[in-house]
């Protein structure tokens, strides 16, 4: 009787351990891709800081007209890039409160 009590003691040992082990293999792709989309994500997120940054410097006078202007496209290339990327990902870019989208540049 303890013998067999001692073997399914040591089953249910070597079944809980052997878990990681017999993972699937899907779940690893799973895991990059949502890895990645977390990544773009905060990309996209710093981006638009940004955007709203040179645009603070502009209006304040930091940035020239000219600087302004190639900076914000350049800023905004980039953004556009992410998205794609994320869209590309299967993922549609989710409305945030406040940060949902690029701000939109001043009129002269």
């Amino acid at each position: 009787m303890e013998v067999l009590i001692a073997l399914v003691i040591v089953a249910a040992v070597a079944a809980f351990v052997s878990v990681p082990l017999r993972r699937r293999r899907g779940t690893d792709d799973d895991t990059s891709l949502e890895t990645e989309l977390a990544d773009l994500e905060a990309r996209k997120q710093a981006k638009y800081r940004e955007i709203r940054d040179t645009e603070l410097d502009h209006a304040s006078g930091k940035l020239e007209d000219d600087d302004f202007a190639r900076q914000d496209a350049e800023l905004r290339a980039d953004a556009i890039e992410i998205l794609k990327r994320i869209d590309e990902l299967g993922k549609r870019p989710a409305p945030e409160t406040g940060d949902a989208e690029p701000p939109a540049a001043p009129n002269p």
